[in-house]
């Protein structure tokens, strides 16, 4: 079993574009341990695909982050992936989440946004972008920012199980109307016809030849070699460490008097770092060493 693959295609003769991501491990791991309900599930497991899709496109080392905020029973949706596709994400929603409609879920129609950062080491700071929570899907929420942010019509299919998490992505190229007038609008209705369990359990060519077979007949389509997705949340203890010199010798004393130990939790990848009084004496032990040295 792979983390995961985006198999990006071109029409030749249509210059329509897209990419079939598929997410199998990577999702599932995302999981464990989480005990997410259902719906919940089924939102953030269609955001880590489309999460995979754009972090695809990165060409340069750095850091994607798409977060989905709102006051709705789920209240924070967050994915990031680097370069390399190596991914993690969270969910963040009230202890019951029934089955509603995607825009109230979220609660997009009191100020939900969808935020964008990219994270690039030569850049002094994130760039960031936010959007309105437009649509009444993952996908018709990720349509919109898409086609704001790039300029050119895009349709997205997602959807994700308990196993996997999927999307087929389309895009119109500004020479698509010169090469075939209704071109982008066969295409698209063509693949509105995917089902669910198409996107989950196909391989990218089957499903393209499914979708589109006659498309692929009368101009062939070009598939990419596949991209790999991972996920990826490995320990991190020197930053955590790091944090706790930051607040400093009196105040981890404080906590340390209050609680016992000191606690930190890392939600996006689920894990708790804990800090015994032993623990934190070394740690500014050893900063205060390399201070005199």
């Amino acid at each position: 079993m792979s983390g995961g693959s985006i198999r990006r295609f071109l029409f030749e003769g249509l210059d329509i574009r897209g990419a079939v991501v598929h997410l199998d491990e990577a999702w599932q791991q995302m999981q464990l341990g989480r005990d997410y309900q259902p719906t919940v599930a089924q939102l953030l497991g269609e955001v880590a695909a489309v999460t995979a899709l754009i972090a695809g496109q990165l060409k340069q080392p750095g850091r994607l982050t798409l977060q989905l905020r709102g006051s709705g029973p789920v209240q924070l949706l967050v994915m990031d992936c680097n370069e390399a596709l190596q991914m993690r994400g969270m969910a963040r929603s009230n202890p019951v989440v029934l089955p509603a409609p995607v825009p109230e879920l979220l609660g997009a129609q009191q100020g939900g946004q969808l935020l964008m950062s990219l994270d690039l080491p030569t850049a002094r700071q994130p760039y960031q972008s936010y959007v309105p929570l437009v649509g009444e899907s993952i996908a018709a929420i990720f349509e919109h920012y898409l086609e704001q942010s790039e300029q050119q019509p895009s349709r997205l299919f997602c959807t994700a199980a308990p196993q996997a998490a999927a999307c087929l992505f389309l895009q119109k190229m500004p020479e698509a109307d010169k090469h075939d007038a209704d071109g982008w609008q066969r295409v698209t209705q063509l693949a509105s016809t995917v089902k669910p369990a198409e996107l989950l359990t196909l391989d990218a060519e089957t499903l393209l030849g499914r979708l589109f077979h006659e498309e692929i007949a009368a101009g062939g389509v070009r598939v990419y070699d596949p991209q790999p997705v991972v996920y990826h949340c490995p320990e991190d203890w020197d930053k955590v460490r790091d944090m706790i010199r930051g607040i400093g010798r009196a105040d981890a004393e404080t906590i340390l008097a209050e609680h016992g130990e000191i606690l930190i939790r890392d939600d996006i990848c689920n894990r708790d770092y804990r800090f015994t009084a032993a623990d934190v004496a070394a740690i500014f032990a050893a900063s205060e060493g390399k201070a005199l040295n």
